[in-house]
């Protein structure tokens, strides 16, 4: 059965000038992607992500959080951009002023085909120096976990956001402005726990724009939206295009 929309939410989508998606984790799970909060597997069982994702535990052990790292590196590659991914491609290509915000690290938004996405949360895999704070694209094989950067010699990371680390630079600064202008916000897939990305849609808000949650469960923003589509975003997105665009 194709879930309906009320025809307030499509005639606002069809006519917006501006529309920001925020996306987080349960939009990438039904990639296969699994959530950072999902049980460890195998090797990784004893470890909580919290004590793994932090520059205190790469200053304690970088090569255990390299590892863990690449690990997870491994999953992303092997994930392919679902439904709701290439939905969203679509609607970019028929609406140009449609934005996404994702808080994944997983690239699959980009993979899928869209070009106008903000990554609060970095890049899984990207790698940056921890000394020179810049992305190093590659560095002579030298057997050392971490690698080291070639120019000057600092431990490389992952370039992702840990748990007390600033948001890249810019980057919450562009979302907010997204947020700012635009006519709906969908939050698609996310807790709408995780700050400050969790405020965009309030933010969205406070400047007049209609909220609509894609979700298949409540969250602490529900209750400030207008329309709550209760479902996983690899279903709902792609019948709301249809409807919208026909």
């Amino acid at each position: 059965m194709q879930p309906s929309f009320a025809p307030a939410v499509i005639a606002r989508l069809r006519e917006a000038p501006g529309i920001l998606v925020l996306t987080g984790a349960g939009t990438s799970a039904e990639s296969g992607v699994p959530t950072f909060r999902d049980a460890q597997t195998g090797l990784w069982a004893r470890f909580k992500p919290e004590e793994l994702a932090t520059p205190e535990a790469f200053q304690r052990n970088p090569r255990t959080v390299w590892e863990w790292y690449a690990w997870r590196r491994e999953l992303v590659g092997r994930a392919q951009p679902n439904p709701g991914h290439l939905a969203l491609v679509e609607w970019e290509r028929r609406a140009p002023g449609l934005t996404v915000v994702t808080q994944n690290v997983d690239g699959l938004h980009q993979r899928a085909g869209s070009r106008n996405v903000i990554e609060v949360h970095g890049n899984i895999t990207r790698t940056r120096c921890s000394q020179e704070d810049t992305v190093v694209a590659s560095w002579p094989e030298s057997g050392d976990v971490p690698p080291r950067c070639p120019r000057c010699g600092g431990l490389l990371r992952p370039d992702v956001v840990w748990f007390g680390e600033q948001l890249p630079p810019g980057a919450f600064e562009a979302a907010s402005a997204a947020a700012s202008n635009c006519a709906v916000c969908l939050s698609v897939g996310t807790s709408s726990l995780v700050q400050p990305a969790a405020s965009l849609p309030l933010i969205a808000r406070a400047h007049g724009a209609m909220l609509v949650e894609v979700n298949p469960d409540r969250t602490p923003l529900t209750e400030s939206v207008e329309y709550s589509l209760r479902g996983r975003a690899g279903e709902v997105l792609p019948e709301l295009v249809r409807a919208v665009w026909g």
